[in-house]
This record gives C-alpha cells, structure tokens and sequence, in this order.
C-alpha cells in the first residue's frame, strides 16, 4: 500500500472485520496455558479468560509484576497510586484523579517527560486506553478489583500496538473467573465527606463467565491551595465519579475463546477556583478471539468514544477566562497476532496492528473584566499508524534470544485551527498540510540462567511516537500561563539500551538491578516563550540514564517490596531553544523510591505500610520553580469479619505531609493530605 493511499483512505471502515474475520475463520489445534504459567515449568493450567502464554524472553526488558492483592489494597484505592509502586513510573504531575486535572494525567518511565502526554503504552487486555485526542490515561475508570495482575516492561516496543512505546508498556490484565466470587462489592467513607461505593456480579454462563461491575465515588476534597494564598473564590478539589464495566468470555472449543469488553465512564472535577469544573467522560468497547492451538492467534478490534471539558478560571479577577466546552474524540483500531509452529525453541510471533485517533476542539474565550466572549475557536485533526511486526524468542538451553522488528506507516491528516470572533467573523482559518511517513523500529534480548539464583539479561531497542492531537491543535491555560500548541511538531524517537541482573539469594528472596541508557530525539517540550507563554517545540532530545533497583522478601505472614530508581535526566537544546541545553525536563525527580512492608496471616487481621519519596523537581522548562521533595507513608488495616465480610480501615499520608504538586512564580498547589477513611468489603 502506497504511504499517500493510506493517508487518505478511511482505513477503520475495512481492516477491523478483516482483522476479526481473519481469526474467526483460523483453524484451532492444541494446548491451553495460563499467563502466570506460560514463564514457568509447571504443567499447563486451563484459565478461561486468560491471554495467551507470555513470551520466554520477556524478563529480558527488565519486567516488573504487580499482582492483584496489591491492586485492591492500596489506601488511596486508585490503580495510579499502585503504579507508583514501581519507581520511575510517574504522571506530568504529582496528584491523583480526584484531583489532577484529567488532561495532565499521562503516564510515562525513566523521566522521559517534559509535558502530559503518554510515553509509555498503556493496555488494558491487549487494547490501547489512552485518550484518543489528549494521550492521558482515565485512571478514575480503572479499578484494581477488575484486575488480575499488572506488568509493567520499560523501554521501547516492538510488538502489537509498539509505535508510541517509546518509554515502555504497562500491561493491565483483567480478573479471570478463578479471581473472582460471584458477588463482591464494598463501601467505605473517608474524610471531607468522600464516599466510595463499588460492586460486582459474575455468574457462570455456559462453559464460560460474564462480571458487570461497577464504582461510584464523590468527596468534598481539599483544598489545593495553600491556606496563605486562598482568596474568596477559592474552592476545595471536589470530586465525582462513576464507572461501569461488562465483561464476557465465551469459549468457542476446548481451544478458544472470544472476549467481549464494555466500558463507560463519566468524571467531574473542581480545581482551585470556583467554577474551575472539568469533565470528562468515555464509552469503550473491544472483542477479542484468543486460539491456542498449534496456530496461536490473538485478534481483536476496540472502539473509544471520548470527551472533556473544561473551565479556566482567573486568578486575579476569578473571572471564567476560557470554556473548553467540548472536545469530543474517538478512536478504532485493531490487530491480529499469529504464532506459527517452529518447533519447540521458538515461540515465533507474527502480525499486523491499526490505530486511527479522531477528535475536535470547541471552546470560547471570555474577557476576565467584561465577563464577554472575545473568541470562538475550534480545532482538530486525525492520526493513523499501520504496523507490521515479527518477533522470535529462542530458548537454547539456559540461554533465551530475544528480538523484533515493527514497520509503520503513519499519517496526520486534516488538522485545522479556526477562530471567529463575537459576531461571527473569522479571523483565523488555517488548513495545515497532511504529513506523512514510514518508520522502521525493534529490540533485541538476551536472558541468561547463570545459575545459584543469578540471571542476565540485557536488551537495545528503539521506538517512535506521534504527536498527539491536543499537542499539534490544542493551546491550554494553567492560569497565568499560556501553552500554544504547534500543528508542525515532529516524531519522538527513542534508541536505548540496558543491563541487568536478577538474583535470588535465598528462598523468598528476590532482587534486581538494571542499569540503562535512552535518548530520546526530538522530545516534545513545553519550552517558555515568556515568563506567560509557552509553546509545545521539539527539542533535540532528552538523554536518560539511570539505574533501577527492585526487593521482594517473603518469610511466613511477612512480606517487603520496595523498589528504587535514579534517573539522571537532561535536555540537549540547540537553535532557538538552546537555553534549555543541559537543564534536566519539567517535572522529573532524580530519586524515587516505593517500600511496602506486609503482614498477612493465613486468617487474622492484615496489616500493610507503604512509604513514598520523591525528590525535589522543577515544575518548568527554565528550572526557575522547583517542587520540594516529599515523603509519605500510608496505611491499611483489614479485619476479616465472618465468612465473607472485612472491615477495612485506610490512612493516605499518614503524618499529612505537604506535598507540592505546582508552583508558578509562587502560585501553589498541594496534592493529597492525611486522608482516612472506614469501610466494609464483601468477598
């Protein structure tokens, strides 16, 4: 297919039920095995529901596993706030969804940052969740009861969906049956009024399983602003929220499966001032068609339909500024994934991948003294990515060969920006020219069983990512600062290598250290204009080196985690945005470290604590504001009541530590306070 061909065609209206229809008719043929099983000798264990097995090489890039007892026992309940269990994860910033705006909450490793979008993939059951315009991750939507076990793979990707994996994958997995009771559900409340209702229903249909499940939650929240700094209008971080998910399997033959998920969402936010509300809201569908025979097939097809507002508030007349008053998007796409049989070294993986991303921008701009509109603006555009890819795990002996290659084409197409003013007239029309490319990427493993509990391992790759819609066609306002958007931004594009070794000194006991190197050209930055003006630019790169430290020790009811990552992360800058040569992005702390100490008898009460530092960062480009470093240490309490029922009790920074999550000139906000909240679960 021709580059030009693609940019034009509405590829979404044929590749999906080719993709589906593709693996449907695939013969079938062999041996079920689980993903907890699929790295190890044991014998193969049937799990409905389960992916297919995972990849021998895959310890080579440095995984980390956070499993589900984690997942649903954090104190602040929110899946992000886990994540943050393995360091290097980080979001743009240092707020949870209850109170980060949701335009900021992209995700990424290895302080590969600068700005809010996602560099790291982020799956849920194999389908990219990210927002289709923004790139950030609806985390209020995303419940630790619906999953089974997170992975996440730093570094870049070459598998299905690997074009914008340029700072790793984080891999959610969804509850198989054996996770889950037919009914489930708890309660609890906390402080500022905050109420956290969820529930699940999972009957046995047939051979196979449905859960329908569901979260409601809402809080007074706190006050973001320092209590020097607060004014008549300013309002505490308000919070409501609900989600509701359906998923099925079904199994066609001893063989396969077929997978249904649906998912809706709806999120409202107050930040700062009164009036300062954001919404955002989404509807998700996937099918996907899991074969584990001598042919491994993996196809599915996703649908997003996604949607923010927004209200920027001033902070000197608190006046509304600008309404951001819709910005819907979708996104579709699809892949499919084959396994051939070479022979039992191999685990050979061959496939195509697509993503289109669709979305617009309507919002009015209104006078902080007049309270008038002064502008009506619409913005938006399209990007698509075709992937072919091929990857080859080879086991010879105590040794594991690891390494892919993707090639893609890319396309962004039809962006525009348009103003008019109060009486209708337009005195902005602009048509950017569509852009088009190829990009060829991959990786390369190696694991080694040295033996007495040692393994080596050390990987290279490169990866790409596309500017998302909001950074090529959506200015922001964090007021007073002005972001413009850049409708002629570049790719990002990563090459990387690491290093490792994992040991296992004593029974119970795990530890790994990696050591690695990535430099990512072109980065995407919100470099200052002036001191109220920034403009999305990319720089010459963003050069990360660090090392990365994982412990686990388990003996009787006890167990540790801790993990800690140094990342030496700086700007190369040259031409117009050469004053940020040297300095290190926006928001990347040098030093994150995560520990969680866990007493858990077999019956009896649970007890967890988990402590959090992140170094000091700076919250711009020039490094002229800096966020101070902060500790926090939360905990959970859990007494099993009867059969079925656990009264929990949780406490989020416990010694209500003063954690700054922006500072402009002195303009401060604060995340999350001691926090405690009581409650009942049902299992």
């Amino acid at each position: 297919m021709k580059i030009s061909r693609f940019c034009r065609q509405p590829l979404h209206r044929y590749c999906l039920p080719l993709l589906v229809f593709t693996a449907w008719g695939w013969p079938a043929a062999a041996q079920t095995t689980s993903l907890a099983a699929a790295v190890s000798t044991h014998d193969d264990i049937v799990v409905i529901g389960s992916d297919l097995p995972l990849p021998p090489g895959t310890p080579a890039y440095g995984s980390a596993v956070i499993a589900r007892d984690r997942l649903a026992g954090d104190a602040s309940g929110r899946v992000e706030n886990v994540l943050r269990d393995v360091a290097g994860f980080q979001q743009f910033r240092r707020s949870d969804s209850r109170s980060a705006n949701p335009s900021a909450q992209g995700v990424t490793l290895r302080a590969l940052g600068g700005n809010a979008s996602s560099r790291a993939l982020v799956l849920l059951d194999g389908v990219p969740i990210a927002d289709p315009f923004f790139g950030h991750i609806p985390f209020s939507a995303i419940v630790g009861d619906r999953l089974s076990t997170v992975r996440i793979t730093r570094g870049g990707g070459a598998g299905a969906f690997g074009a914008g994996a340029v700072a790793g994958t984080i891999e959610l997995v969804s509850a198989t049956r054996r996770d889950l009771p037919d009914v489930a559900g708890s309660a609890f409340y906390g402080s500022d009024d905050a109420a956290e209702v969820t529930a699940s229903v999972s009957p046995d249909l047939g051979g196979g399983f449905a859960t329908l499940s569901g979260r409601f939650e809402r809080g007074d929240g706190y006050f973001t602003t320092p209590v020097d700094q607060r004014g008549p209008a300013s309002a505490r971080a308000r919070y409501r929220d609900w989600s509701v998910g359906l998923r099925a399997v079904a199994p066609l033959d001893a063989q396969t499966d077929l997978q249904f998920r649906a998912l809706a969402f709806g999120d409202n936010r107050t930040l700062r001032f009164r009036g300062a509300d954001s919404s955002a809201e989404g509807q998700d569908g996937s099918i996907r068609l899991l074969h584990r025979g001598d042919w491994g097939v993996d196809a599915l097809a996703y649908l997003q339909a996604r949607n923010f507002t927004n209200r920027v508030i001033s902070s000197t007349s608190f006046r509304l500024t600008l309404d951001q008053r819709a910005t819907p998007a979708s996104g579709i796409g699809g892949k499919i994934e084959l396994r051939p049989p070479v022979g039992a070294a191999h685990l050979l993986r061959v496939g195509s991948d697509i993503r289109v991303a669709e979305g617009q921008l309507a919002e009015d701009a209104y006078s902080g003294v007049t309270g008038l509109v002064t502008a009506r603006r619409s913005a938006g555009g399209t990007t698509r990515t075709l992937g072919l890819f091929i990857e080859d795990d080879w086991t010879i002996g105590r040794l594991v060969l690891t390494g892919g290659v993707r090639g893609d084409l890319w396309a962004i197409a039809g962006g525009y920006y348009r103003e008019r003013n109060p009486a209708g007239t337009a005195t902005s029309n602009q048509q950017f020219a569509d852009r088009e490319g190829a990009e060829a990427t991959g990786r390369a493993g190696v694991l080694f069983q040295a033996g007495a509990g040692i393994t080596l391992r050390a990987a290279g790759y490169t990866g790409f990512r596309l500017p998302t819609l909001n950074e090529l066609y959506r200015p922001f306002v964090v007021f007073p600062v002005t972001t413009e958007a850049n409708a002629a931004l570049g790719l990002e594009r990563l090459r990387g290598v690491e290093g490792g070794v994992d040991l296992s000194p004593a029974p119970g006991i795990t530890i790994g250290l990696t050591g690695f190197y990535n430099r990512l050209e072109g980065a995407i930055a919100n470099v200052t204009i002036t001191p109220n003006l920034r403009q999305r630019r990319n720089v010459d790169a963003i050069v990360a080196r660090g090392i990365e430290l994982t412990a686990a020790a388990r003996r009787g009811p006890w167990s540790l985690d801790a993990s800690y990552a140094f990342s030496d992360s700086r700007v190369s800058a040259s031409g117009v945005s050469a004053g940020l040569n040297g300095l290190r992005p926006a928001q990347t702390p040098r030093h994150a470290l995560s520990a969680t100490l866990g007493w858990a008898p077999v019956d009896g009460p649970r007890l967890s604590t988990t402590l959090r530092y992140t170094a000091a960062q700076f919250e711009d480009d020039l490094q002229t504001d800096i966020l101070p470093a902060a500790t926090t240490l939360d905990a959970v309490a859990a007494l099993p009541i009867g059969k079925h029922f656990t009264l929990v009790g949780r406490a989020e920074n416990l010694f209500d530590v003063a954690v700054v999550t922006r500072n402009q000139s002195g303009s401060i906000d604060l995340g999350t306070p001691r926090r405690l909240w009581i409650g009942v679960r049902l299992r």
